[in-house]
């Protein structure tokens, strides 16, 4: 069973993202607040749930959250500063668009640069243990797969309807066979061979 909270008498907001391990498009996160009684049955980290629970918890997270929000860091900034710094300005970006301040942060993970002057306490698989970061992890990942699948109409040849950008076998080939797309993360190994990037930012 999730934990409600790190801490009593706090507004917490829940950080996590999505999308650090792909080789094309952005990295997404969000930031959810909860209402300290908020339980679902359902809700866990969203890499252990199926797509329909993924989307039922979305709306009842985007409805019954004290405040939510999803930005992200595109390709070109991964590119720029590396995946792990893009996904904290990521989640800095997320918190930047809460509509009710948090005095504490739950970030996922590891690594974290402060915010401002919100303290914050980064914990490892968080997104299984508080169910703030659970929240976000399901905003997250439904918004990314959302993007993707939207993106992968125009660009079928790399199955991102199924693989959403992540390194599967059928990505790798595809972009030894057809190249590489302005979505692309060219600092990321996409093949086994090394290509040249014919785009420019």
């Amino acid at each position: 069973m999730l934990k409600p909270y790190f801490s009593v008498h706090t507004i917490e907001a829940g950080c996590d993202e999505a999308g650090r391990g792909c080789l094309a498009g952005p990295v997404f996160a969000a930031a959810v607040i909860l209402p300290p009684n908020f339980f679902h049955p359902l809700l866990n980290d969203s890499k252990q749930l199926s797509v329909k629970k993924r989307d039922v918890l979305r709306e009842v997270i985007e409805r019954e959250a004290l405040a939510y929000s999803v930005q992200t860091a595109t390709n070109f900034e991964i590119d720029k500063i590396n995946i792990l710094n893009a996904s904290i300005l990521a989640m800095h970006r997320a918190v930047d668009g809460l509509t009710t301040v948090p005095n504490f942060l739950l970030i996922d993970g590891n690594r974290f640069k402060p915010y401002q002057q919100v303290k914050h306490k980064c914990i490892v698989k968080g997104d299984s243990i508080y169910a703030s970061i659970a929240a976000a992890s399901v905003l997250a990942k439904t918004y990314r797969d959302e993007y993707m699948l939207a993106l992968s109409k125009n660009f079928p040849e790399y199955g991102w309807e199924k693989n959403m950008g992540y390194p599967t076998l059928f990505h790798r080939k595809a972009i030894e066979e057809y190249g590489i797309t302005p979505h692309h993360r060219v600092t990321f190994r996409l093949t086994n061979k090394q290509l040249e990037f014919p785009f420019e930012k």
